[in-house]
């Protein structure tokens, strides 16, 4: 996630200079840039160094030991810029002291520049950072703000963890045409076009999916009688809600 976002800020040139810390294998996309420098530890950081914002694209499991080499930024008043689901506010205000920190959740859509994130503001973020926040998130797709933190559990499960759920969406309508006897490499291509160009349909009509599902279904038709059993009592709206609200609870969990 964290490529994704810099290979958006790159694209876009929104600054001279990013410093990334990166202790594992080098990123393909951390290649190659002359205004990008990877460090191996934060202890590497030039002593001089004073950043408008440090991102912190780490997994929430690892967040607990990652703060405590940014702590001497805070005062600074450094923004402080989390992609880690689940970490709340208050985590960062007990790791890091006062500081001005924005929570957000991206989606790995940003790869592309066809993201969207939901962001949320401590009380110390001034004017000018929320601003900054909105132009970092922004370059790689859509931004919402939400005042109540609560809400990024379910975003999480809904945008952030969402492409995983349209991927094994193709994953399976693949296998249901290669059931029916289409060849692997046909149904394949099918797959990841229908899903593709109905993702950017909705997004351009201006139609409501619900609309637009009513329009390509005729009545006693091949779609209708797949939508009959994709709407039935046990289907596909019942097995997305018990996922959502099982990352939701995983998100909550992972504040902890």
């Amino acid at each position: 996630m964290g490529s994704a976002l810099l290979r958006g800020w790159l694209a876009q040139g929104l600054a001279q200079r990013y410093l990334v810390v990166e202790p594992g294998p080098v990123p393909d996309a951390l290649r190659g840039h002359a205004e990008v420098a990877v460090l191996a530890a934060p202890d590497q950081l030039p002593p001089e160094v004073a950043p408008a914002v440090i991102v912190l694209a780490v997994k929430p499991q690892a967040m607990a030991a990652v703060l405590p080499a940014y702590r001497r930024f805070a005062p600074a008043g450094t923004l402080f810029l989390s992609i880690a689901a689940g970490k709340t506010l208050g985590f960062f205000e007990r790791m890091l002291g006062p500081a001005a920190v924005v929570r957000a959740m991206p989606n790995t859509p940003a790869a592309i520049g066809r993201g969207i994130a939901v962001a949320c503001a401590s009380a110390l973020v001034a004017a000018p950072q929320r601003a900054l926040a909105e132009r970092l998130l922004g370059a790689v797709g859509e931004v919402a703000w939400v005042a109540d933190e609560a809400l990024l559990d379910p975003v999480t499960a809904v945008s952030g963890s969402g492409p995983a759920y349209v991927f094994l969406l193709i994953e399976c309508l693949a296998k249901a045409g290669m059931a029916a006897g289409l060849p692997e490499a046909l149904a394949l291509q099918l797959a990841r076009a229908t899903v593709a160009g109905s993702g950017a349909l909705v997004a351009l009509s201006g139609e409501s999916a619900a609309e637009l599902r009513e329009a390509v279904t005729s009545p006693g038709g091949t779609t209708r009688a797949a939508l009959d059993v994709l709407m039935a009592g046990d289907g596909l709206e019942t097995l997305l809600t018990r996922a959502v609200l099982a990352a939701t609870q995983r998100s909550r969990e992972l504040a902890d």
